[in-house]
This record gives structure tokens, C-alpha cells and sequence, in this order.
């Protein structure tokens, strides 16, 4: 057989055992599969989560790795689109057989791989997406959540809200599930929080909006006392560029998921709204523990620039990969989970915790308003109020009755 035909051979045997294979270096790491979104602008918060991954895993491994192991990744660019996400997941699984998975930022695909690791029994670490199904009618033994979802995002906004004055709302925002769910979250539990408030009406508008004008002329018409406006990602500068051109924020009170977030705050600098009230699980400022600040100096150190939330994200799903393998005593999925089971590991917020009935992490969430600070090109929150993480979770029975138990 000649040489060509021997590779040949080879390269075909390769893939139809593709299943089978294992790299070289399996027995000396372990394995983690990143599928996000790293194209357009969604890369702006997923590319934090990475790199702080990186951070954290390298620090781990100078120090001798986990179990005498180093913890290495491999990342695939999804697109933002489902079927990319999934065919990446397998291939991830199959060919680079990688121990866990972790992403995604777009919730449809999470929920896709969550689906595919429940079948497959493999550990999944959603560390963006924030639909409240991952861990909730939908969660199951081998998903996990490392940031905050619509529903932990909208009791803690009604939180804060129902400390404040306001009792006559409007909600407005993109007419898609991710608004209706911000929207829904915020409005339901304030009614709890504080009986006494009234809705005075709604607007909804198709993403991508280029006009916010007809709204907000319609809003402050209703006079509300404050708005709640849920608008996604990619509408949260949009529509804070209209707000600043007609006023709005001088006129009303107006709440928005992630107004305070670095990612809204940097694209339009110094030319951003002021008092918007904002929601975040983490400031590059705030708090001002060692722990933090240690964090944004290496992190500014290693890339040049202040972490985001996703880096937030990022490094503590690093260090509970690390600490719940070591808990473990073996690289071993079934204990792997147990391990993270009520897990604690530090942070740059302070000690954080996986819940063990529904594998959500109980992160603290920080309520503040934007306002210009000396030394910043961009706005800051300011008047920060801490929400922690445990007032956050639906109850245990809530999640039994979503997963119909």
C-alpha cells in the first residue's frame, strides 16, 4: 500500500472512530468545551467570561493544577444561532472529548445543550444565558448556572424599587421573551413587595427599534411616578441614546436590567444618561475589598482594560470547577456534581454558593444609579445598594411545581 493510500486509510478510520478517540494528553487534564457567541455584539460580554476563565485556570495550574492535573479549554464560536451551538457541543464532546461544557449566551442555545448534556450525562456550566428555564422547569442533575436569570434580575429590581418612593409605573421594552420576562419579573414581585402600586400601561415595541421617540412621548403624557423599561442587550444603548437626546431620564425615573452593567455604560461614554437606576452582579469598583481589587488589577494587567460582568462569571465558574474536582477526589462526572452540590468558593462579590435542589448560584445583585465621576470617560453607579444573593431564589416548592413534581 503506498504512503498516500495508507493516509488515506488512516484519515477515514479516524473518523468513523471519532467516538472512541481520546488525546494524547487526557490522563494529564482536564478537558473544558466553551460554546459561545464570540461574533458581533454579544462578544462584548462573552469574551470577558473567557478571558477570566483563562485568568482563573491559569492561576490554577502555576500553583500545580487539580488533582495533578491542569485544567485546559477549547472554545467554538456559535454565531448566535442554535444549530451552530449544538453541532459545536457534540463535536466538543466527541472529537475533543472534553470533561464539561460551558456557555452559552444566547438562552435558546443553552437550553439546546443543556438538553443534549442530559442525554449524554455531562456536566454543563451556563455562564450568560438568563432564561429562568435552565434551572427551573427545565433543570435537571447535570445543568448548572453561574449568573443571575430574568427571574433573580426582576425580584431583585422589585427589591429596590419598593425601597423607593415611586408608586404609579409604566413598563416598556423589546416585545421578545427576554423583555416580557425582565418586564414580568420586575412587575409581579414589586406587587408583592408593595401592594400600593399601580400599573398605568404598557408599551412594547420590535427589536431593533430605530424610533423610541413615539414612546416616550406617550409615557410621560401617562405622568408615571417611574418606568420600568426591559429592553435586551441590544437595546439597552439604543434606547439610552434616546433617552438622553429627549430628556427622558431628567423627566421621569426610569429602571433598566444591566443600565449600570460596564458593557451598556462604555459605548456611550460620558454622552450615556445620568440617574438611571441599574442593576449588575458585579462593579470593577464595587465592592472595595481586596479580593476585588486584586482581581481588576490582574485582570487589567493580563488584557488591558476593566472586567465586565461576564468576567465576573467566568472566574467563578473557573474556581468552582477546580474546587469541586478536588472535593471530588477523582475526575469523575457523577461525583463532580455531588461535589458542587451547595458548593461555596470565594470571589471578587464575596463568598457565593450553588444551590443543590436546582444547581443556581446565589450571587449578590447591586443596585445604583448612573452618574459622571471624575477619572471615568464613561458613567458609573453610584449610590449602590447590595441585594444578596440568597433573597433572590424562587423557593424550592416553586421549582417543584415547574418541573410539575
Amino acid at each position: 500500500m503506498n504512503s498516500k493510500l495508507w493516509l488515506a486509510v488512516i484519515a477515514a478510520l479516524s473518523l468513523v472512530l471519532g467516538a472512541a478517540w481520546s488525546p494524547v494528553l487526557a490522563a494529564d487534564e482536564i478537558k473544558v468545551g466553551i460554546v459561545d457567541t464570540y461574533t458581533g455584539p454579544p462578544s462584548t460580554y462573552t469574551n470577558d467570561v473567557r478571558d477570566a476563565f483563562k485568568l482563573a485556570t491559569d492561576k490554577i495550574n502555576a500553583a500545580g493544577g487539580i488533582l495533578g492535573k491542569k485544567i485546559t479549554f477549547v472554545t467554538r464560536d456559535d454565531k448566535f444561532k442554535v444549530d451552530i451551538s449544538l453541532s459545536a457541543a457534540k463535536e466538543l464532546l466527541m472529537r475533543e472529548k472534553v470533561n464539561l461544557l460551558m456557555g452559552s449566551i444566547n438562552s435558546a442555545s443553552a437550553l439546546a445543550i443543556s438538553d443534549l448534556c442530559l442525554k449524554e450525562k455531562v456536566p454543563f456550566l451556563v455562564t450568560f444565558a438568563k432564561s429562568a428555564k435552565i434551572t427551573g422547569e427545565k433543570g435537571h442533575r447535570y445543568v448548572f448556572s453561574m449568573n443571575e436569570s430574568t427571574t433573580l434580575a426582576g425580584k431583585a429590581a422589585a427589591i429596590g424599587l419598593a425601597r423607593k418612593p415611586y408608586l404609579k409605573y409604566w413598563i416598556a421594552g423589546d416585545d421578545y421573551e427576554y423583555g416580557h420576562a425582565i418586564g414580568d419579573g420586575v412587575w409581579d414581585n414589586l406587587k408583592k413587595i408593595k401592594p400600593g402600586v399601580t400599573l398605568l400601561g404598557q408599551s412594547w415595541w420590535k427589536v431593533g427599534e430605530p424610533d423610541f421617540t413615539p414612546y416616550i412621548t406617550a409615557i410621560l403624557s401617562a405622568k408615571p411616578d417611574a418606568v420600568i423599561v426591559a429592553t435586551g442587550g441590544a437595546g439597552c444603548v439604543p434606547f439610552l441614546k434616546a433617552a438622553k437626546a429627549t430628556g427622558f431620564n431628567q423627566k421621569v425615573p426610569f429602571y433598566m436590567h444591566t443600565a449600570t452593567e460596564l458593557s451598556t455604560l462604555m459605548p456611550l461614554g460620558l454622552d450615556d444618561p445620568e440617574r438611571v437606576l441599574g442593576t449588575s452582579n458585579y462593579f470593577f469598583y464595587y465592592p472595595e475589598s481586596p479580593q476585588n481589587k486584586e482581581f481588576v488589577k490582574e485582570f487589567r494587567a493580563a488584557y488591558q482594560r476593566y472586567p465586565k460582568v461576564g468576567a465576573l462569571y467566568g472566574y467563578i465558574t473557573a474556581q468552582f470547577i477546580a474546587k469541586a474536582y478536588q472535593k471530588a477526589g477523582a475526575v469523575d462526572t457523577e461525583k463532580f456534581i455531588d461535589a458542587m452540590e451547595n458548593l461555596t468558593v470565594d470571589s471578587p462579590v464575596g463568598p457565593v454558593t450553588v444551590r443543590a435542589f436546582d444547581h443556581q448560584v446565589m450571587l449578590p445583585m447591586f443596585m445604583g444609579v448612573t452618574k459622571k465621576v471624575p477619572g471615568y470617560d464613561f458613567l458609573i453607579a453610584t449610590d449602590i445598594e447590595t441585594i444578596p444573593g440568597q433573597e433572590l431564589l424562587p423557593t424550592i416548592e416553586e421549582i417543584k411545581k415547574l418541573r410539575g413534581k
